[in-house]
């Protein structure tokens, strides 16, 4: 074998290896599940404090928690840090039912709000005993919103043609492949309008505000936490450790609260790749994401 052939052959054989092992990292964070533990096993009251950081697309594991941490005896109130623009309609309000159904049982649940706690990351505060928001908190953003693409004049331009067969005249409505009707306009309009009036709905209950006094903010504006207060939206200003400092008056906590929370246990990919790692993650649920109506707030 000549030398050029070796060095062919070896480059070859490293392509693949290290090919193989990316597959292997991207195939990790695609679909391995995510592992936490935290310190439930020591002694005395403890505040659970549980996080939402991203927008959401499931409600599974903030459910799965507040469940774990509902049934716990030792946990006497649950700090909720919400930093979120909103996502899912159904996965907001599984999350809210949640977070109510815990208070409703006796034990407090104090939202602290981050940088946004917009649209869907607002709903699902309306649960708690309390709300707390710092000044500056973006929240707000009441309304519905539901986004898909048209690719028709992109298809007309490469000669790319696509064909459906239905068994109702709404059972393809959203469709990319053609343009939106008006009668369709209509349909989404009373589908939109439906969904808006539930988000009212849980405010007007849960803030004990006239209905005339949220639709007068509920047009999909961000307001700061402190027009928040001033609208009676939230019910004090604050930051995080005022917020545990509530949450711990509310569960008769004397002295200084232990506080638990889930860790997440980094894997070796995450310890490899870092950030990547996370970027891999949002890309998954980017992709794998189905046009849905949502309570979000998009102005980032």
């Amino acid at each position: 074998m000549s030398n050029t052939a070796k060095w062919v052959l070896g480059i070859t054989i490293g392509i693949v290896f290290f090919g193989g092992v990316f597959l292997f990292f991207v195939i990790s964070v695609l679909f391995f599940d995510t592992e936490y533990d935290d310190t439930l096993s020591t002694s005395g009251a403890k505040i659970a404090i549980i996080e939402l950081n991203e927008p959401i697309l499931s409600s599974t594991e903030t459910v799965r928690q507040f469940k774990k941490y509902r049934e716990n005896k030792s946990v006497k109130a649950i700090l909720f840090r919400v930093d979120s623009p909103g996502g899912g309609v159904s996965a907001s309000q599984e999350i809210y039912e949640e977070v109510k159904k815990t208070r409703d049982e006796g034990k407090p649940v104090v939202v602290s709000m981050g940088s946004v706690a917009a649209s869907g990351g607002y709903y699902v505060s309306c649960g708690a005993s309390k709300i707390v928001a710092n000044p500056g908190t973006l929240t707000g953003s009441i309304g519905v919103i539901f986004q898909f693409l048209h690719f028709t004049e992109l298809m007309n331009k490469v000669g790319i043609d696509a064909s459906t067969f239905k068994t109702g005249k709404y059972k393809d409505v959203g469709s990319p492949f053609r343009k939106t009707t008006e009668d369709e306009k209509k349909f989404f309009d009373q589908l939109l309008a439906d969904v808006y009036d539930q988000f009212v709905g849980v405010i007007v209950k849960e803030r004990k505000l006239d209905r005339k006094d949220v639709l007068r903010y509920a047009d999909g504006r961000v307001f700061t936490g402190r027009q928040a207060k001033e609208y009676g939206f939230v019910d004090t200003l604050g930051t995080m450790e005022d917020a545990i400092k509530i949450a711990a008056d509310l569960g008769g906590i004397e002295g200084k609260p232990k506080l638990v929370r889930e860790r997440k246990r980094k894997t070796l990919l995450e310890n490899l790749l870092g950030e990547t790692s996370s970027t891999l993650t949002d890309l998954r649920n980017e992709l794998f994401r189905q046009p849905v109506v949502q309570y979000k707030y998009t102005g980032f």
